[in-house]
């Protein structure tokens, strides 16, 4: 979704977004049932968390203190490839909420997308129709919305009240 601002070699070079510490777990992509199914299927091996309506990933703590998402690949990246959870699709972009209201912001860990011109990363949720999407995705599946974590830039804030 983000191939006009984020390469498939950024990200490659890059797998921040697919580890996780105590700190930052919370922010485990949230399947819905279509994905959870595929996956199953796929790798019988991999069990999950009922998040809401949506799952996540049982993740396991790592000898490094760290939670490494099960569908990384530290070769070739993402198993799940396009089929890989919305909030993947969409990452570093966040869909948060705050006061009432949805936003979208972005995590500050990604290096390419952190070091674009804030005006880049907001006119590209504008181009496509992308936080369109980004909200739309949110009406049918609430369970992706976090609540707003304090250090992500807002770039977006939705006209309409949740």
């Amino acid at each position: 979704m983000l191939k006009n601002i984020l390469t498939g070699s950024d990200c490659a070079s890059c797998k921040i977004c697919c580890i996780f510490d105590k700190y930052d777990i919370w922010e485990t992509p949230v399947l819905d049932e279509k994905l959870k199914t595929l996956v199953e299927e796929k790798y019988p091996d991999i069990s999950f968390v009922q998040k809401g309506d949506g799952w996540i990933f049982r993740m396991e703590e790592a000898e490094d203190e760290l939670y490494y998402c099960p569908m990384l690949d530290h070769k070739t990246g993402c198993r799940l490839k396009d089929d890989k959870p919305f909030d993947c699709r969409i990452w570093p972009y966040r869909i948060m909420s705050l006061g009432g209201k949805r936003v979208i912001s972005m995590a500050s860990i990604c290096p390419t997308m952190y070091s674009k011109p804030l005006k880049e990363l907001v006119d590209e949720l504008g181009r496509n129709g992308l936080a369109e999407k980004i909200f739309a995705h949110a009406n049918a599946h609430p369970d992706i919305v976090k609540p707003y974590e304090n250090g992500y830039p807002i770039l977006m804030v939705e006209k309409d009240k949740l």
